[in-house]
């Protein structure tokens, strides 16, 4: 396919004076950010809000998906006081809504679960009324893992399913379609008030049908949210190419669709990542509680 990329998916280039404080912020506290890791292209507009989502248990991953733009090898000892310094720095924005993710640490006996379980305990303690919302690796299934991190409370409960069934052992081939969804499932059997949420990615070769149909497996799973976005390659020479670039107008389509299915929040755009616009889910949670307690938001 022809590599130049349409119009709809420029995007201007922030100054560096935009981004700056958080930047230094995070590299004074040794916290690493998947905005950077993974080459987010909107850095630049999130950081400009002072929102980020902070990327725990070290920035080198144990996996090699060929979507993905983390460092792959083998990792850091495991940081003890990363939970206590994220926490402060969330202080320290200002921040209501905390998004936390990591690497995979398939190396590690809990697979990184026990510092999500401690960075959200830290998070509360930290910040009064904080809605905190993970982003975690599959933990390989293991239920245990999965429980540590719902025994400590986030509001919301992120992992992507990231593809459609019939290209998800290409396009990540150390993880698996049935498994993401059981871990859907089983967040919400273990804590039915943890809202779920899952991601994504267009332009891999995937049909309409077969987004629509993986749409339709993540309401199965009780899915509450759902983010869906473009694809963009991080290399040329190490990521799978783009076979599509999706247009707009069809992004607004699955968003429509997702609404119907009855999701509680969609977020469909060529530039909508697992985290974007978290806030505006977060505000919708918030409208959601009031709402069961009898109170208008």
């Amino acid at each position: 396919m022809n590599n130049r990329l349409p119009a709809w998916l420029t995007k201007r280039v922030p100054s560096p004076e935009t981004v700056l404080h958080v930047e230094q912020m995070m590299r004074a506290d040794k916290l690493h950010t998947v905005c950077e890791s993974a080459r987010c292209p909107n850095i630049g507009e999130c950081w400009s809000k002072q929102t980020a989502t902070f990327m725990i248990l070290g920035d080198i991953c144990t996996r090699n998906c060929g979507f993905c733009a983390i460092k792959v090898g083998r990792p850091e000892e495991l940081d003890i006081d990363e939970p206590r310094r994220v926490a402060e720095a969330a202080r320290a924005m200002g921040l209501k809504h905390v998004v936390v993710t990591s690497v995979a640490r398939d190396e590690l006996a809990d697979e990184g679960s026990g510092q999500f379980a401690d960075t959200i305990r830290a998070l509360r303690e930290t910040i009064p009324g904080v809605i905190v919302e993970v982003l975690t690796p599959d933990f390989k299934g293991k239920r245990w893992c999965i429980r540590r991190v719902v025994e400590a409370r986030p509001d919301i409960y992120n992992h992507n399913i990231e593809t459609v069934q019939r290209l998800s052992p290409t396009v990540r081939p150390q993880a698996k379609y049935e498994r993401t969804l059981d871990l859907l499932r089983t967040v919400k059997q273990m804590n039915p008030d943890i809202h779920t949420k899952s991601g994504i990615m267009l332009g891999l070769g995937e049909t309409p049908e077969e987004v629509l149909q993986t749409l339709r497996d993540l309401r199965e799973a009780g899915v509450s949210a759902v983010t869906i976005g473009q694809y963009l390659r991080p290399t040329t020479d190490r990521h799978l190419p783009v076979v599509e670039y999706i247009h707009p107008d069809r992004f607004a389509e699955y968003e429509r669709i997702g609404e119907e299915m009855g999701f509680l929040f969609v977020a469909s755009g060529p530039f909508v990542r697992s985290s974007y616009n978290a806030q505006a889910f977060s505000e919708k949670l918030l409208a959601d509680r009031l709402a069961r307690v009898g109170v208008s938001a």
